[in-house]
């Protein structure tokens, strides 16, 4: 008895990866061709997109949220591309402004990564959404801090900056060549200088065909309430939860 052969068509309905079910020949069909040079045409886009800060400015005071705006080491877009590591510094003048907003437990950070064409779509509404959330479980929120030419590890500068124990760091996802716009969502708990990766959670692919952003914001406030509550984040939370879930003998 022989498996049946699920169709291209049904498969291709459910998911955006880039499929090849035709017979083997010599050259790759034309419209294949063309769809790959357009998708590799959104993502070199994507990567080489900035923040559009009065865009987002504006989204942010229709909810009633302030903000800030920082930029990291890099400062242009042709060295941030090219050089990671200045995307995770966070300069002391730009450091020295976020020093007068109180007393702050979660910073919330909003910033372009590899693809401000995420944010334009999906990072405000994410940042008002979490911010209600946060505020329902009196948790004190800084203002959004926009970030440009921004790498994930720029938030822990920004955070030990606002003295907040929390930092949520949002920002646009490497693309593939099935998606440009998926948000990144990095959640860390008592952030340093020399956070290594794996001491945060990381929810990836928010987006409308992805996980919706309701759906992150919600994860995101339940992964705050446990790292506050322990005071760990990443694999050691992981396996604290791992562990306070065995049986007792």
């Amino acid at each position: 008895m022989t498996n049946p052969i699920t169709p291209p068509a049904t498969i291709r309905a459910i998911t955006q990866a880039r499929l090849s079910r035709n017979a083997p020949r010599g050259a790759v069909g034309t419209a294949t061709s063309l769809a790959f040079a357009l998708d590799h045409a959104r993502a070199r886009e994507a990567v080489h997109s900035e923040l559009d800060v009065p865009r987002l400015t504006r989204d942010l005071a229709q909810a009633g949220i302030e903000h800030a705006i920082v930029i990291s080491a890099a400062q242009h877009r042709d060295v941030f591309v090219t050089r990671p590591d200045l995307g995770r510094q966070l300069p002391e003048d730009q450091a020295s402004t976020l020093t007068g907003f109180g007393e702050v437990d979660v910073a919330l950070v909003l910033g372009d990564g590899l693809s401000a064409v995420a944010v334009a779509l999906n990072g405000a509404a994410f940042m008002t959404e979490l911010n209600t959330r946060l505020t329902q479980l009196n948790l004190r929120c800084s203002p959004v801090i926009l970030a440009r030419q921004a790498r994930v590890a720029l938030g822990d500068g920004i955070a030990c900056a606002m003295g907040a124990q929390t930092v949520v760091m949002v920002l646009g996802e490497r693309p593939g060549l099935s998606a440009a716009d998926g948000l990144g969502v990095y959640i860390t708990q008592n952030p340093t200088d020399h956070t290594a990766d794996s001491a945060r959670h990381c929810l990836s692919n928010v987006r409308e065909e992805g996980l919706p952003v309701t759906e992150a914001v919600a994860q995101t406030c339940e992964l705050i309430k446990q790292m506050r509550a322990t005071g760990l984040s990443g694999v050691a939370l992981n396996q604290r939860l791992a562990i306070d879930a065995l049986p007792e003998n």
